[in-house]
């Protein structure tokens, strides 16, 4: 698949990139996907929610009341979870909530978000570029040229110290910029428009297609 590569201001620079089918043009695997968003959000949780079990509160142990003959139900303390205040039946209790995947799942997940993305045609391609400043009006600015300003974005670049661009967008709404080592499934999939500068698509190539 080939596409012409736009610079800053949304115009055509005459070169053209050449997607690899191994890459941007493969057969998606739905399941695939699944299991490595699955993955990246079950790592984004904390896992630290716990509740008192019934040994963990604080109290006495005294039986309140006989066992029989009271016309109630049976009581131990008041740490039972019948009353207010006593201990949860199988409360929540801190965990790990991640889990393996093999990596080639993972990069068939990643090749088939960005197949799903090519075969919509919200693939756009940007020489490589810095600002020179921190300004978000310049961020702006792009995406407006870009007319990509009201869509959910997800910018990749290929370089590592490209800061001033990440610094220039975290302020804004349905805007996301990564370095192309830090693509993932979900947020290919989250994203409206997919970005990408000749250097991160030569980068992905390189580390994805077979």
């Amino acid at each position: 698949m080939e596409i012409n590569v736009l610079n800053l201001s949304g115009k055509e620079t005459g070169a053209k990139v050449q997607l690899p089918e191994s890459v941007f043009g493969v057969e998606p695997n739905d399941h695939a996907i699944y299991l490595d968003v699955k993955l990246f959000l079950a790592n984004q949780r904390q896992g630290t929610h716990k509740a008192k079990q019934r040994n963990e509160i604080a109290g006495s142990t005294r039986k309140l009341h006989k066992q029989k003959g009271t016309g109630g139900a049976r009581a131990g303390s008041i740490k039972s979870p019948l009353f207010n205040g006593g201990g949860r039946v199988f409360g929540p209790q801190p965990r790990d909530y991640s889990f393996k995947l093999n990596k080639k799942l993972k990069a068939l997940a990643r090749v088939s978000a960005l197949s799903y993305k090519a075969k919509d045609n919200n693939i756009l391609v940007l020489e490589d570029f810095n600002f020179d400043a921190i300004k978000t009006k310049t961020y702006v600015k792009m995406q407006e040229d870009l007319n990509v300003a009201n869509d959910k974005t997800l910018l990749v670049l290929a370089n590592v110290e490209n800061n001033n661009v990440y610094l220039s967008s975290r302020n804004l709404k349905k805007t996301k910029v990564i370095n192309v080592t830090e693509l993932n499934t979900y947020d290919v999939l989250n994203a409206g428009k997919l970005i990408l500068t000749t250097g991160a698509v030569k980068t992905l190539e390189e580390a994805l297609a077979k």
